[in-house]
């Protein structure tokens, strides 16, 4: 007979691999990690020697779930000697490209992950979801009662530029192209008379100021562009973190969508803005060029982009531009672009055999319930990063990933495998609950609350406090 595994998951980016270390000793299950790249490489196009993570080491791939786990991040500094290096160094954020090296420190120990193994189609047969998938050793069919799904997101190209990017991909000499391909190219890039980046968050920052650096040794001119009305820090003060928070996931899961919606709309500087330092040290190189004359680069705000082509005549791309505060037109001539537009989820083909299994919300988008799950039949199909729209901002956040995966493992073998936290944040995301019996000095939900100023039912204790006052889970 063969083996039907517990469970498949499909691509291993940070959070399948963090699943795949915390379900490891994990006795009695059986999870198999399949993907189609050779090997682990994060964001390999902006590996910036100085770029760092913008969380703390702890949200490596299994500290929040379990900090004596041998794949923490800090076991990766002991066994590789780098440990009180890092300790000296006083900064909690490692840098990007080491995360990177740990990530595939982890890798390299994990008998349950393949590499070079893309999944072709899956089907459901009788409980049990078949897997055609191939792979070093040829084509094979792999049977598990379960999937979870992390294939991650793809490079999102705006479809004014996607003609841009199509014809400089078939033409060597033009070169329009996304970030991600951002240091595999960097050499022609600087090759041109002048370089413009569209975009507005912490990618299209490091590239700006990467390429800022070198601008007078190569004699490029140098624009930024953003349709953001301002170049946004990251919002990173700590009752804002609380929202990376169990509390906040549930609030957020609970909302209407069509609220969920406009929120992910308006929350983007909560995890796309740019760290508040690297606009510090833009806006210092900026100053100290200055001294020696104006520096060839400008800030473009409230830009958006509506069309572009290229112009061969000239040499360049020609940028179609709308002010949109001031509601007019621009044009800007380029010799390359960079598109820092982010990225976006692309279903994977393969799921075109399950469909029917699959939970759909009214646009179509995967119906993901608070416990991570977008199966018709709750428990057989997981996602990984691709519930922005159920749970929110944090979804994309490293920070989250060991408690998915701790929600994830207790919904696979129906114990708690990790402790699951549910509670930490300080305050209330929604209405706060009705107080007890003899309860003083709390809010009263509901708007119907007449009692007179001052009584104990009015949210007023007798000593004068008001509820505002009185933080959650701190003594009235």
């Amino acid at each position: 007979m063969s083996r039907i595994y517990d469970f498949a998951a499909v691509g291993v980016g940070p959070f399948n691999l963090g699943l795949a270390a915390l379900s490891e000793p994990v006795e009695g299950l059986e999870g198999i990690f399949l993907e189609q790249r050779d090997s682990f490489d994060w964001h390999p196009g902006m590996m910036l020697e100085p770029a760092h993570l913008q969380v703390p080491f702890m949200a490596d791939l299994v500290t929040l779930a379990d900090p004596t786990s041998p794949y923490s991040f800090l076991n990766f500094l002991k066994q590789t000697g780098r440990l009180y290096r890092f300790y000296i160094r006083e900064n909690f954020y490692p840098l990007r490209a080491e995360y990177n090296q740990y990530c595939q420190w982890v890798a390299g120990q994990l008998p349950s992950v393949r590499f070079g193994t893309a999944v072709l189609d899956v089907t459901y047969d009788d409980g049990v979801y078949r897997l055609s998938v191939s792979g070093p050793g040829g084509q094979e069919v792999l049977l598990a009662r379960r999937l979870v799904l992390g294939t991650g997101t793809s490079p999102y190209v705006p479809s004014p530029a996607e003609g841009i990017v199509a014809e400089a991909a078939a033409d060597g000499s033009r070169v329009a192209l996304h970030n991600a391909d951002y240091l595999s190219r960097k050499a022609e890039l600087q090759q041109q008379s002048s370089i413009t980046i569209l975009g507005s968050g912490q990618s299209a920052a490091e590239i700006f100021y990467d390429l800022l650096q070198e601008a007078d040794a190569h004699g490029y001119q140098l624009n930024w562009v953003t349709r953001s009305g301002r170049f946004f820090p990251l919002e990173y003060t700590k009752l804002t973190l609380e929202m990376t928070s169990p509390e906040y996931v549930d609030y957020f899961h609970g909302l209407p969508q069509h609220q969920r919606d406009h929120l992910n709309k308006t929350q983007k500087n909560l995890y796309k803005g740019i760290n508040s330092d690297l606009i510090d040290a833009i806006y210092d190189l900026l100053y100290t060029r200055s001294i020696s004359g104006m520096v060839d680069t400008q800030l473009l705000t409230h830009s958006s982009l509506t069309a572009a082509q290229w112009n061969p005549a000239a040499g360049t791309h020609t940028l179609h531009l709308r002010h949109e505060e001031q509601g007019t037109s621009y044009t800007l001539d380029t010799g390359a672009v960079v598109l820092a537009t982010g990225y976006s989820y692309r279903e994977p083909a393969f799921l075109a055999g399950i469909q029917e299994h699959i939970a759909r919300d009214s646009a179509g988008r995967f119906a993901v319930d608070r416990n991570y799950s977008a199966g018709v039949r709750p428990g057989e199909i997981f996602v990984q990063n691709a519930e922005l729209h159920t749970h929110g901002f944090v979804t994309p956040d490293l920070g989250m990933g060991a408690y998915r995966n701790s929600c994830i493992l207790r919904e696979i073998t129906g114990r708690e495998v990790y402790p699951v936290e549910e509670s930490i944040a300080f305050q209330h995301f929604g209405a706060p609950p009705a107080p007890g019996p003899g309860v003083v000095g709390r809010a009263v939900r509901g708007a119907e609350n007449t009692a007179a100023p001052g009584s104990a039912a009015s949210g007023t204790s007798a000593s004068g406090i008001s509820a505002s006052d009185v933080g959650a889970g701190v003594p009235a």
